[in-house]
């Protein structure tokens, strides 16, 4: 488990104490938690119930009593329910969310449920695996979009994934692109976001997927240590950039909790 996990679950993570809005965090694996975007929810107030569903912790049956919902990354992929058996429950806790507007952030294999859940597709990239610092360029349905739009033209982020969404569940709106992979961002109805990078992870994180896989990534033709260094140099725009997004998720969330009474 990396620092960043470690500070966001001194500050807010585990059961969900009563007396403010609570965000539902599926977390699929020890070394992917909420990490920077769970760090600036918890400063704004909000508090995360992490569910640790790979230890076998035991997902809700609806995303109906929490002000919102993320689904972490990982590397299982989204559609094997053997290896990850709990997968399943998350795809009805994402189209459950959607149904009823309840904020949804899909970070990564978060990002993939969430089109696979809606009706879109996900394929292993034959061009390998995208990794470091990766610049992102603007579509036009993000200028109005109170997630990303304040997101600037070529903002970098963090990339670590194997496979990609290649085709959109009906009705969504794609946001964010990049050279390499078309669907970096897009959003699903009013209150539903997926993003294939990671906003939630810095320098410190990547170098540990960096030695984790570093055979992997070798085999792919990948230099892991060119990938961190990238993330290393981008951090503070990746801080500033993507924390003011965690932010504004974080605003759609609270509003939604005042409207619901939650």
């Amino acid at each position: 488990m990396t620092t960043e996990t470690r500070e966001t679950g001194a500050a807010g993570t585990g059961a969900a104490e009563r007396g403010g809005p609570t965000v539902l965090v599926v977390q699929h694996e020890e070394d992917a938690g909420p990490g920077l975007v769970g760090e600036h929810l918890v400063r704004a107030g909000l508090r995360l119930d992490v569910v640790r569903a790979w230890r076998g912790e035991a997902l809700p049956g609806t995303p109906a009593s929490h002000a919102g919902l993320i689904v972490l990354g990982g590397a299982v992929n989204c559609e094997d329910d053997v290896a990850a058996p709990w997968l399943p429950g998350v795809r009805a806790l994402v189209r459950e969310a959607v149904a009823g507007e309840v904020p949804l952030l899909g970070i990564c294999l978060g990002g993939q449920i969430v089109a696979h859940a809606l009706g879109g597709s996900v394929s292993r990239r034959p061009r390998g695996p995208e990794v470091g610092a990766v610049p992102l360029r603007r579509l036009p349905a993000a200028g109005g979009d109170p997630v990303l739009g304040g997101v600037p033209e070529g903002a970098p982020a963090a990339q670590w994934h194997w496979d990609e969404v290649d085709r959109l569940p009906a009705g969504a709106v794609p946001l964010l692109t990049g050279d390499d992979c078309p669907y970096q961002a897009f959003r699903v109805g009013g209150a539903a976001w997926a993003v294939q990078f990671h906003p939630e992870a810095g320098a410190e994180t990547v170098a540990a997927w960096a030695a984790a896989d570093g055979e992997q990534l070798r085999s792919a033709g990948c230099d892991s240590e060119a990938a961190v260094a990238a993330v290393r140099e981008a951090e503070p725009e990746l801080r500033a950039v993507w924390g003011a997004v965690a932010g504004a998720w974080g605003a759609v969330v609270r509003a939604h909790a005042d409207a619901r009474g939650l």
